[in-house]
């Protein structure tokens, strides 16, 4: 179910620093997210008309601004973002006084507009606290290529307001310098701390949920940030931990925008709290069920459950589940008043590749291998165990699994959708099952208006 979900984890990426790790922690690894340089850089792409407002001594409203181009370099621990031609244009209000004895205090109130172009230098550091995403942006640099200050309105001043004008010019220039890195600095904590609560909501769904500390230190290349998270199962009391990653760098891609790795226990772990959590019963009725000829369809029921926790296995043929299932079916045929009630048992392993097409999960049912166990009747009916055996079976590879399956796309899907996940333009994505571990790999168009929308809420 969180499978797809785990996407919007890898929006933004992760790190650490102030975290202590064990020398064995890259063994708990239980899902990595590799982010290259056009990922990092998508989000700065487009940010044309969006208009914070900060407030030092003065008041400023940015109102109007268009980035012309943006380049990205990771080295070592930081993120160097350089953003060239940076059109801006500032409304605000200035406050200046003096303050001579202590009877007389001047204050004044002037409005100005600032047409602006601006190179500037972002270098974030990936930090961490208590084992989960920080971001710290102290280093941050502005080159003014034009500054040109309006007072008042007044585009065409005299000398002396121009002399005056002047001097507040190179007065806002050191203002704007260390205001608007302040104010970069409180947006990265802030989007890191967004993107991380986002990623925890998309991975819990009820009472179960997915530990997405980090393992381990983030590995920081020329084209790549990837970083190792512990992806524990996390349900109620229940305690989970693992010691068998099979993670190496070169299984992802470094061309795609997006990469994942998700080990095999990670997939396990959620089903396994579904069963526990008792979603994995299903109820069939009406023509969906059409068993025996000569049954009242609306009178048909049938009940299917698992028995014991289901197994993942992931090959490369495809994600591989054991399960051991109870199914009751309940037949009512005319003129009879007694219902036909057939209970059986069967150890069933299900073969099922996945996909994500046009904003849809889809599943494809390949293969099915079914093991009787028990089986019993409520009636004496005129057919043998072995021909009843081998009919129930064709009902549950021809009928049963089918539905099943056609029932588990559109209720992931639902719940994906319910967490955002549509949002998002998602490009070319491929979901590649090896032996003990899956690849999830896309490009995507960010959600501009999304971020938007979260940063207008918050710095309004």
């Amino acid at each position: 179910m969180m499978l797809m979900a785990l996407v919007v984890l890898a929006a933004l990426g992760s790190t650490s620093l102030a975290c202590a790790f064990e020398p064995s922690s890259f063994n708990n690894t239980g899902f990595v997210i590799r982010i290259t340089k056009p990922a990092a850089l998508e989000p700065h792409a487009k940010s044309t008309g969006l208009n914070p407002a900060f407030h030092p001594f003065l008041s400023i409203h940015i109102d109007d601004l268009s980035i012309e181009n943006s380049e990205v370099d990771f080295e070592g621990d930081t993120i160097n973002i350089d953003i060239q031609n940076v059109s801006a244009s500032f409304k605000g209000t200035l406050s200046y006084g003096y303050l001579g004895a202590w009877w007389l205090k001047l204050v004044h109130l002037i409005d100005f507009e600032i047409e602006s172009s601006i190179d500037l230098q972002i270098n974030s550091k990936l930090t961490c606290e208590k084992e989960y995403v920080a971001v710290v942006t102290s280093d941050c640099y502005l080159t003014f290529h034009k500054l040109i200050l309006h007072l008042q309105g007044d585009k065409d001043p005299g000398w002396l307001k121009q002399l005056f004008t002047n001097f507040i010019s190179f007065t806002l220039k050191l203002v704007l310098k260390s205001q608007v890195c302040k104010e970069i600095n409180f947006v990265s904590q802030l989007l890191a701390k967004f993107f991380q609560d986002t990623g925890e909501n998309f991975l819990k769904d009820g009472d179960i949920g997915v530990d997405i500390s980090l393992a381990m230190f983030p590995v920081i290349k020329a084209n790549y940030i990837e970083t190792h998270h512990k992806g524990l199962l996390l349900y109620k009391n229940y305690s989970d931990s693992f010691h068998d990653s099979e993670f190496v760098p070169s299984l992802l891609s470094e061309s795609r925008m997006l990469c994942c790795w998700f080990s095999e226990h990670v997939l396990s772990s959620l089903v396994f709290a579904a069963f526990l959590d008792d979603r994995l019963m299903l109820t069939i009725t009406g023509e969906e069920l059409k068993i025996f000829q000569g049954a009242s369809y609306n009178d048909s029921l049938a009940k299917v459950w698992s028995l014991s926790p289901p197994q993942i296995i992931l090959q490369p043929k495809g994600t591989v589940m054991k399960s051991s299932i109870a199914v009751e079916l309940s037949v009512s045929s005319r003129g009879e008043e007694t219902p036909l009630v057939i209970y059986f048992e069967k150890d069933v392993t299900v073969t099922i590749q996945a996909s994500y097409v046009q904003k849809r999960l889809v599943l494809h049912f390949s293969e099915a291998v079914i093991e009787p166990k028990t089986m019993r009747c409520s009636l004496d009916i005129a057919v043998n165990d072995e021909t009843l055996r081998h009919f129930l079976e064709k009902t549950i590879t021809v009928a049963g699994i089918p539905e099943v399956i056609s029932r588990i796309e559109p209720a992931l899907t639902s719940l994906m959708n319910s967490k955002g996940l549509d949002l998002v333009d998602i490009v070319d994505p491929e979901i590649i099952t090896r032996n003990g571990y899956l690849i999830l790999q896309m490009d995507f168009d960010f959600p501009h208006h999304l971020l938007h929308g979260f940063l207008k809420r918050n710095l309004f």
